[in-house]
């Protein structure tokens, strides 16, 4: 709605100067920023260097700003993909075949487990807890004794052991049996109708940003934690990561099988 992508020319010292004189000119007195760790970071340092109020509000679907459950469009990214799943799980129970599923998540798995939780799939290849190619080897090894009818795999963009492509291409060199085929979802996710969880979550940390701008609060990032509204300060919102629910994994091992 906005049509706002990153600029090269805020990254300069000239360049936010540029924009502090447009603010100045439209008599704009403070800032709400929308967006994720760069957002974030050029909020601290537009605040730092121009002493303006900016208030941030995470909006990336990777979830992985710190200060926050959930950011916008996350919610909305994981529905898109589970969505695409249910359609290639249909294909892959009629031709036993092993899906690798390719979502986004360059330095943080966040979509790529919660997809999973929520499609059945039997694994998941995340940034930051890396399974080996023996180990999921192995793993699918046990579900076949089992008679597992379909496999889906979903491997995180950023997955240390490779892409879905390559990691596709390992399982096949350990064995030979394995008919692999392979999905990658790709910028599908970062577009469509917001979902419900979307929608509510933007409105109640707008409403809450903007409550917070006339209360005086200045250099944070509103967010939600364990349901309730919460501000954290720019610094840490730019230098911590929010990392994943260990428990999401555990439950996610159970119902593999």
């Amino acid at each position: 709605m906005l049509k706002s992508s990153r600029s090269k020319e805020f990254r300069t010292q000239e360049g936010r100067m540029k924009a502090f004189e447009v603010l100045k000119k439209h008599e704009i007195d403070a800032l709400i920023v929308i967006g994720g760790d760069g957002s974030m970071s050029g909020a601290k340092i537009f605040q730092e260097e121009h002493n303006i109020p900016v208030i941030g509000i995470p909006g990336t679907i990777d979830n992985d700003i710190f200060g926050t459950d959930y950011t916008i469009g996350f919610d909305t990214a994981v529905n898109v993909a589970v969505d695409c799943i249910d359609k290639i799980r249909d294909t892959a129970s009629s031709h036993d075949r092993l899906f690798l599923v390719e979502v986004m998540g360059r330095d943080t798995g966040h979509i790529a487990l919660r997809t999973a939780l929520a499609s059945g799939a039997v694994a998941v290849l995340v940034p930051e807890g890396p399974m080996s190619i023996k180990e999921l080897h192995e793993h699918l090894a046990y579900l076949k004794s089992k008679n597992k009818s379909s496999n889906i795999i979903i491997v995180a963009e950023g997955n240390p052991t490779g892409n879905a492509f390559e990691v596709a291409a390992q399982l096949e060199a350990l064995h030979s049996s394995y008919e692999t085929r392979v999905s990658v979802i790709g910028h599908i996710q970062r577009g469509g109708t917001p979902s419900a969880a979307d929608r509510v979550l933007a409105a109640e940390l707008g409403t809450y940003a903007v409550e917070s701008l006339i209360e005086g609060a200045k250099g944070v990032m509103v967010g939600v934690i364990d349901r309730k509204m919460t501000r954290t300060r720019l610094e840490d919102a730019v230098n911590q990561r929010n990392g994943l629910n260990e428990e999401l994994f555990r439950i996610s091992d159970y119902l593999s099988v």
